[in-house]
C-alpha cells in the first residue's frame, strides 16, 4: 500500500506537497477503511484549481518509467511548475508491505528523463543512481550481482533495468522488491468526466466497453448493478450489423443504449467497466484513483458507489466536490482529506476538536470548522 507520497515542482505543486496516508487515528468505527495502519479508502476535497487531478497524475508518474502499462501523455503536458526555477520534478513514495517500509525517490527533467533514483527498504539503501554524480549505479540486492552497474548515458530507469535483467533471490528484500513491482503494475487511474480516459493497469487503450462486459460474461451482473443503482429500465444485448450492442427495451420500442443513456448512466457504465476488474479479476487493481468520481451522480448514487468500493480490498482514493458523502456513517475523519498548498490533510488534522462518531462532519465542513 502507498502510505506516503510527496511531490515538488510538478504542475501546480511548486513547493513540496505531502499526502500522508499513514497518519491515522484510533477511531473504533469503519475500521475496514484502514488496513495495516494505512488509509485504505480516502476521499479528497478541494476548491477548483487546488490540484486534485494533478495529485492523481503525480502519483501515477511512477508507471511511466517502471511499467509498460498504458499512460496518457496528455496528463503530463506542462510538466513543471511555471513559478519554479528548478529543472527537476521530484517525487517520493513510501510503500508499506506488512511491517516493512519501502521508500522510492526520484527526480526527472521530463516525463521520461530520470536524473536520479534511490530505493530503500527499512532504511537500507538498495538501489541508487544519480546522473549528476557519475554513471555508476549502486545495486545492493541478491540476484543482481552480475548486472552492469555502469549505466553511462542509457536512458532507462534503474528500477526497470533491474526488473528486466536480474533474477532476484527469494530473500526478504528481493520479495519486497517483487511486491513493489507488482503493486506498481496494477495501479489504475481513471476520470469519470471522460469516457475512456485512464492510465495504468492495462497495456493498451481502446477496449470497447460493451464488448468487454459481454465477452467477460458479466452482462447479468451489469444489469443487476444498474438496478441496484436505481436504473430499472430493461436492457438487452442484440446483434447490430454483426456486433453485439446494448439496447433499452421499452416494450413497444427498442432504442440504442448509448444514444439514449443520460450522462450519469454512461458514467455509471464506465464505473462498472473498471469495477469488473476489482470484483472478478485474479489480478486485481492494487491502487485505484478515480478523479471527480461522482461529477454526474445524485448523492444517493454517490453513497452507493462508495459503499461498493468499500467491499473490496483495493486501496482507493476518490476526488469530489460532494460533501453529502462526508459522513462518519460512510468513512471516518482520517479518511476525508482537504487540499492545502503544502499538502492534503485529513479532517482529524484540520481541527483541534476531538472528533467522534456522533459528530456531523458534513455540517462542520459546511460551517468552515476545518478551514485553516
Amino acid at each position: 500500500m502507498i502510505c506516503y507520497f510527496s511531490v515538488k515542482n510538478f504542475k501546480n505543486f511548486n513547493d513540496e506537497f505531502v499526502f500522508d496516508l499513514s497518519d491515522v487515528n484510533d477511531f473504533e468505527f469503519n475500521t475496514e477503511c484502514i488496513k495495516n495502519d494505512v488509509v485504505n479508502k480516502a476521499v479528497i476535497y478541494g476548491y477548483n484549481s487546488t490540484g486534485k487531478s494533478n495529485l492523481g497524475f503525480a502519483m501515477f508518474d511512477i508507471i511511466i518509467h517502471i511499467t509498460d502499462k498504458y499512460r496518457n501523455p496528455r496528463f503530463y503536458e506542462n510538466y513543471f511548475n511555471a513559478l519554479s526555477k528548478s529543472e527537476i520534478a521530484e517525487f517520493c513514495y513510501k510503500f508499506k508491505f506488512n511491517k516493512d517500509i519501502l521508500e522510492y525517490r526520484y527526480g526527472k527533467t521530463s516525463p521520461t528523463e530520470l536524473v536520479y533514483e534511490t530505493l530503500l527498504i527499512s532504511g537500507k539503501k538498495i538501489i541508487d543512481y544519480d546522473k549528476r554524480r557519475d554513471s555508476m549505479a549502486i545495486i545492493n540486492i541478491l540476484g543482481a550481482e552480475t548486472l552492469n552497474k555502469d549505466l553511462g548515458k542509457i536512458n532507462i530507469s534503474l528500477l526497470k533495468y533491474v526488473k528486466a535483467n536480474a533474477v532476484l533471490d527469494k530473500g526478504r528484500e528481493s520479495s519486497l522488491l517483487q511486491e513493489f513491482y507488482a503493486f506498481i503494475d496494477n495501479m489504475l487511474f481513471f476520470k469519470s468526466l471522460d469516457e475512456r480516459s485512464f492510465q495504468g493497469y492495462e497495456t493498451q487503450h481502446g477496449t470497447e466497453i460493451m464488448n468487454d462486459i459481454i465477452t467477460r460474461n458479466h452482462f447479468d451482473d451489469f444489469k443487476n448493478f444498474l438496478k441496484t443503482a436505481g436504473i430499472d429500465t430493461e436492457i438487452k444485448v442484440l446483434d447490430a450489423n454483426g456486433e453485439k450492442k446494448f439496447f433499452f427495451d421499452f416494450g413497444l420500442k427498442i432504442i440504442d443504449f448509448w444514444s439514449a443513456a443520460s450522462t450519469g448512466t454512461r458514467t455509471l457504465v464506465l464505473f462498472y467497466f473498471w469495477l469488473q476488474r476489482i470484483r472478478f479479476e485474479a489480478r486485481k487493481p492494487s491502487f485505484l484513483f478515480i478523479d471527480e468520481f461522482d461529477a454526474f451522480y445524485h448523492q444517493v448514487l454517490s453513497l452507493f458507489l462508495v459503499n461498493e468500493l468499500k467491499k473490496n480490498d483495493c486501496q482507493v482514493v476518490l476526488t469530489t466536490h460532494n460533501p453529502a458523502i462526508m459522513s462518519n456513517d460512510v468513512l471516518r475523519p482520517d479518511c476525508y482529506f482537504l487540499m492545502f498548498k503544502d499538502g492534503a490533510r485529513s479532517l482529524s488534522r484540520c481541527t483541534p476538536k476531538e472528533l467522534r462518531k456522533a459528530h456531523n462532519i458534513e455540517k462542520m465542513y459546511r460551517a468552515g470548522s476545518f478551514d485553516e
